[in-house]
């Protein structure tokens, strides 16, 4: 990142400690990871936030459709002023070179439709169950390498909950968990593959701070070619439903709190299971259109031939 343009975003001190940096992702478990703090030199974040676009301005819909806690305003160019700013940077090639001498990861590319990225906004209740992401872009083709992430609320809790967890395998019962905190300026860029498994648990903040919400801005990149461990075949966002807290024990009494907590999971398996029965619905949908019109063309071009043929026995219709 050698030209003035890209890097006057950059704290001094990312840009002074790349190498250390690099290694660091290359040794980090559960996977290729990296926390990054501060990302933005200091006045750069404070612009970034006071310019943060209304939740309201943002397509407020949860990943089932529904209107919920969590907005999200993909294409941040539009919002101008450093939004814009940090748009030119980020597709710059001394800003990919930089990040592919950090990952390893050669021939990066930029996503000008910011798909699934942009500024997101979580509010209280919001939660994101461990899930891998998509891994080829719907309009490109292209493979999904990394995530940027960087945090923009300037006040947070662990108590809170929210912060972003890494893990192993969310399936096993010795999972592995490393959890990030959104802190103001922190980053975490980490690969992205079939096993990068992430998410946030239930962001919990105090009812008298309606004002309080996770802020960030994502940020994802991809190579035109695979990479070599590539194996497996194109897939969707894939999630896998969060176990019961280990609370849950055969002898506990349940009171209230805990009654709640078990309505709120089996909503979420609910809602799980009418998504993928959505998604069923509309491939099944799509299948049947492409059959008929695959047997309307058969049919089209039998009526052409037979047409042909009566032609060229003088069988049409005289007018």
């Amino acid at each position: 990142m050698t030209s003035k343009r890209s890097v006057t975003l950059l704290s001094a001190e990312l840009l002074s400690q790349l190498p250390a940096l690099g290694a660091d992702f290359r040794q980090a478990q559960p996977f290729r990871h990296v926390v990054i703090e501060p990302f933005f030199e200091p006045a750069v974040a404070e612009r970034l936030l006071d310019q943060f676009p209304a939740f309201e301005r943002g397509d407020a819909r949860s990943e089932n459709g529904t209107l919920g806690g969590k907005s999200c305003y993909p294409m941040i160019a539009g919002l101008g002023g450093i939004y814009r700013e940090l748009d030119r940077n980020i597709q710059s090639p001394e800003f990919l070179a930089q990040l592919s001498q950090l990952t390893g990861i050669e021939e990066l590319r930029y996503d000008p439709d910011y798909f699934g990225g942009g500024t997101h906004e979580n509010r209280r209740g919001q939660e994101l169950d461990p899930h891998v992401d998509f891994n080829r872009h719907p309009g490109y083709g292209w493979y999904r390498r990394l995530n940027l992430i960087i945090y923009l609320n300037n006040e947070w809790s662990p108590e809170w909950g929210g912060g972003l967890q890494l893990h192993r395998d969310p399936r096993s019962p010795q999972d592995e968990i490393i959890t990030v905190e959104p802190r103001f300026n922190r980053a975490i860029l980490f690969e992205t593959h079939d096993h990068s498994w992430h998410g946030f648990p239930l962001i919990r903040t105090p009812d008298e701070r309606p004002e309080l919400s996770r802020k960030s801005i994502a940020l994802y990149f991809y190579t035109e070619q695979p990479p070599g461990s590539h194996r497996g075949p194109d897939h969707s966002t894939i999630y896998v439903d969060r176990p019961l807290p280990s609370y849950f024990q055969p002898g506990r009494q349940l009171d209230e709190a805990d009654c709640a907590e078990l309505a709120r999971h089996i909503a979420r398996r609910d809602q799980h299971l009418q998504r993928i029965y959505g998604d069923v619905a509309r491939v099944t949908t799509e299948l049947n259109e492409a059959r008929q019109a695959l047997a309307a063309s058969r049919v089209e071009r039998l009526a052409r031939i037979v047409h042909r043929g009566l032609r060229r026995l003088g069988w049409t219709a005289r007018s």
